[in-house]
C-alpha cells in the first residue's frame, strides 16, 4: 500500500507538528481542524500562530474541517477527546486504514487505552501507537527527535515509520502497543510528581529518586498489563518519562509545580493554565493498578495530591517512611 496521503485529525500543536513532520518526510498532508479561521489561517498563511507561534508551515500541508480519504490517519487530540474526534469521522474512512493514535492518555469512566477506543469506535480500523521524548515546537521546528511507532504487523509497522521518517524526524518501529501506550500515559502522571516535588523545593535528589522510582512502578503496570518491561529501555519509557520529568516545556510539568507550591486543581485551571493529561489519567491509572493488583504507591500519591487529601511535602515524607526493601 502507498503511504502517499497523511490525514491528521487535531489542529492544536501537537497535531499540527505531525503535519509539519509527515510534510517533511514527503506526504501530502490533510490537516482536520474545528475552527474555520484556523483551517483558513494555514491554508492562506501557512502559520497556526494560536499553538505554534510564528512557525511556518511546509507548503504541502493543507487544512480543512472535514475528514477526508488518506493513505495514513494521526490522531492528535486530547486524550479524553478521542472518543468524540473518532465519533464524528465515518468508520469506513478508517477500515482498513493504519491509524496512528498520538494521544497519551487513558480514558476516565472505561479505563481505556487509546487503542481500544479506536477499535471500538472503528473496529475495521488498524491501530497503531506513536510516542517518544518529543515536544510539539521541537518537531514543527525540524529540530532532531526520535520516537517509537508500535503495530501488531512488523511489516506494516516498519513501513509506517519510513514513510513518516524525515530529516528530523524519526520514528523507531516496535510491536509492544500495550507497554507503549501504558508508558506514555503513565509518564504524565509521573511528571505532575517530579513538577510538584520541584515546586515545593524539596530538591533535585528527591526528583531523581522519583523519577526511578517511577521507572520501576512503571514497569510493574506495563507487566500487569501484558505489555513488555524491555520496552521501558528505549524511547516511549525511559526516553519519555526523563523529558517529561525534567522539563518545564511539560505541560503535566508545569501543573505539578503549581501543585507542588500550594495550589488546588481549580486554582490553577482558572489562572489560565490548560488542564494537563496527568490529570485525568491519575485516577485512571490508580482504578487499573489496584483491579490487578499492582503496588503503585506513586500514583497514589499524585491522586492524593489532586484532590486535596494532602500536600506534596507530606506525600514524599510518607514516601520515604515506607517499609525498607530491597530495590526491584
Amino acid at each position: 500500500m502507498p503511504f502517499d496521503h497523511v490525514m491528521v485529525v487535531g489542529g492544536g500543536s501537537w497535531g499540527t507538528a505531525l503535519a509539519q513532520a509527515a510534510a517533511m518526510a514527503g506526504r501530502r498532508v490533510t490537516l482536520v481542524a474545528r475552527d474555520a479561521a484556523q483551517v483558513d489561517e494555514i491554508n492562506t498563511s501557512h502559520t497556526n500562530r494560536r499553538y505554534l507561534g510564528d512557525q511556518a508551515l511546509h507548503a504541502a500541508i493543507t487544512a480543512t474541517m472535514q475528514a477526508v480519504e488518506a493513505d495514513i490517519v494521526i490522531l492528535a487530540v486530547p486524550a479524553q477527546a478521542s472518543r468524540s474526534a473518532l465519533g464524528l469521522i465515518d468508520p469506513a474512512l478508517l477500515a482498513g486504514k493504519p491509524v496512528i493514535l498520538s494521544a497519551k492518555g487513558l480514558e476516565m469512566g472505561t479505563l481505556d487505552r487509546q487503542s481500544e477506543i479506536l477499535l471500538d469506535m472503528a473496529p475495521a480500523a488498524i491501530p497503531f501507537v506513536l510516542s517518544g521524548p518529543s515536544f510539539a515546537a521541537d518537531v514543527a521546528a525540524g529540530r532532531p527527535t526520535a520516537v517509537t511507532l508500535a503495530g501488531d504487523d512488523a511489516s506494516q509497522t516498519s513501513a509506517l515509520a519510513a514513510a513518516l521518517a524525515g530529516p528530523s524526524f524519526r520514528p523507531y518501529a516496535a510491536d509492544d502497543r500495550i507497554g507503549v501506550e501504558i508508558a506514555g500515559a503513565l509518564k504524565n502522571v509521573y511528571a505532575l510528581a517530579c513538577g510538584a516535588v520541584d515546586g515545593a523545593g524539596l530538591g533535585a535528589s528527591a526528583r531523581s529518586a522519583l523519577i526511578a522510582r517511577a521507572y520501576a512502578e512503571m514497569a510493574r503496570m506495563v507487566a500487569a498489563m501484558g505489555g513488555s518491561a524491555s520496552t521501558l529501555t528505549g524511547l516511549a519509557g525511559l526516553g519519555d518519562l526523563t523529558l517529561t520529568c525534567t522539563s518545564v516545556q511539560s505541560r503535566n510539568y508545569q501543573f505539578g509545580m503549581a501543585l507542588g507550591r500550594g495550589e488546588s486543581v481549580d486554582a490553577i485551571v482558572a489562572g489560565g493554565a490548560k488542564l494537563a493529561e496527568g490529570v485525568a489519567t491519575t485516577p485512571v491509572a490508580d482504578a487499573l493498578a489496584r483491579s490487578h493488583g499492582v503496588d503503585a504507591p506513586l500514583v497514589e500519591a499524585v491522586l492524593a495530591v489532586l484532590t486535596g487529601k494532602a500536600d506534596i511535602t507530606t506525600v514524599v515524607a510518607g514516601l520515604m517512611s515506607r517499609p525498607l526493601k530491597r530495590e526491584d
